[in-house]
């Protein structure tokens, strides 16, 4: 008797699935019952992946107008500084020998241009009494403007020597820290065609913000304001937020992909954030809180054992009502493809079908429907293991 109904269950169940439990058929007589699942209150989101770099807000290359040896650093790395604080000073023997000299030509010039000021005041009234010629008075007024000129180009080559001087000590032009120094003492830089950079200063560091690249197919997605949560590899366990500040226009292209660059400030309270760092960014491109959700499979699901579903027309669902499902249409919001927002319809707690499940007719077991059991499997309760 009991090989019997262990046939007997093996048919049983395999005629249902031969038959692909359709036609149909109800649940409770083809050994399947339905899946279901309550409506809650939930939060859906959608997100644009990225990667980007942790860089400071504020970032300024401190160098220097002038060329010359570096004598003196009062700065190195990770240095405090304030705005006016000396951070070099550059060798100056040279630039006063040209002060000096510039100011010796200042003084020649001015002795010239007074002098050829009083002469060309004597000859021009000479000339209006017509004791010297038109000649003469024309070569005393162009004396008297060269001279002039000559005075003024002096006066402004010692201006400018007094500039270079000034230049030979190097100030931060922020408060800030010092995240790279370029130089060293006895160094000599030049600026004949550049500005060589000696520190590299960041402003704060308790506000940082992140440079992502995003891929030109999900751009379009992207706009400033949005919530942003972005992990570092230096720290694992942390989650930083932030938010989109800007989105670049420019476009950049490298091995045929291109993506832009989108802005992102974030906090950095405890300086666990530092220049330089990857970042792996999720921009949540729309977000919707406290809103009833169910699983988008909720719409696919049919009591159609054939599996036949609606594919066109009003967005319906199957609410459980006692063991009796009763078709329910809907009004429904956005969805992030995984659950979808019911507007009207429906309440918090309704029971929703998604799916079948299989069960076993009463009175048959796992091993009389055909099933082995695993010696690796726990045995469930109350049942004996075989010996």
């Amino acid at each position: 008797m009991k090989q019997n109904q262990k046939i007997k269950g093996k048919s049983l169940l395999a005629a249902a699935m031969a038959a692909g439990l359709a036609f149909a058929c109800s649940p409770e007589d083809s050994g399947m019952a339905y899946e279901t699942v309550a409506v809650e209150r939930g939060t859906i989101s959608n997100s644009v992946m990225a990667t980007g770099t942790i860089e400071p807000i504020t970032e300024v290359e401190v160098g220097t107008q002038v060329s010359g040896k570096i004598t003196k650093l009062y700065a190195d790395y990770n240095s405090t500084v304030k705005a006016g604080q000396l951070l070099a000073e550059l060798d100056t023997v040279e630039l006063r020998a040209t002060l000096d000299a510039r100011t010796a030509s200042l003084e020649a010039a001015r002795v010239k241009y007074e002098y050829q000021q009083k002469n060309y005041n004597r000859i021009k009234g000479l000339f209006e009494k017509g004791m010297v010629s038109a000649t003469d008075y024309e070569d005393a007024e162009y004396a008297y403007e060269t001279s002039k000129t000559d005075y003024d180009m002096a006066l402004s080559n010692l201006v400018q020597a007094e500039t270079n001087l000034g230049y030979a000590r190097i100030y931060s032009p922020i408060n800030g820290v010092v995240i790279s120094r370029e130089v060293e003492v006895g160094q000599t830089v030049a600026s004949s065609f550049e500005t060589p950079t000696l520190f590299t200063l960041a402003e704060d560091l308790r506000e940082m913000r992140v440079i992502a690249d995003v891929d030109e197919a999900d751009i379009g997605q992207v706009e400033e304001g949005q919530e942003v949560n972005f992990t570092v590899d230096a720290y694992p366990d942390d989650v930083f937020k932030g938010t989109v500040t800007q989105k670049r226009l420019q476009a950049t292209e490298e091995s045929n992909v291109v993506t832009y660059e989108v802005v992102i400030s974030a906090a950095n309270p405890d300086i666990k954030l530092i220049p330089g760092l990857t970042a792996n960014v999720t921009i949540f491109t729309m977000q919707k809180p406290d809103v009833l959700i169910v699983p988008a499979k909720a719409f696919r699901f049919s009591p159609d054992m054939g599996g036949k579903t609606a594919t066109s027309g009003p967005k319906r669902v199957y609410v459980d009502h006692g063991g009796k499902l009763t078709e329910t249409p809907v009004k429904t919001g956005v969805s992030d493809g995984i659950y979808t927002e019911i507007v009207s319809g429906l309440s918090e707690g309704d029971s929703v079908a998604v799916g079948f499940r299989m069960t076993m007719p009463a009175g048959i077991d796992d091993e009389e429907a055909g099933g082995e059991q695993s010696p690796f499997m726990p045995t469930p309760p109350g049942r004996n293991k075989k010996k």
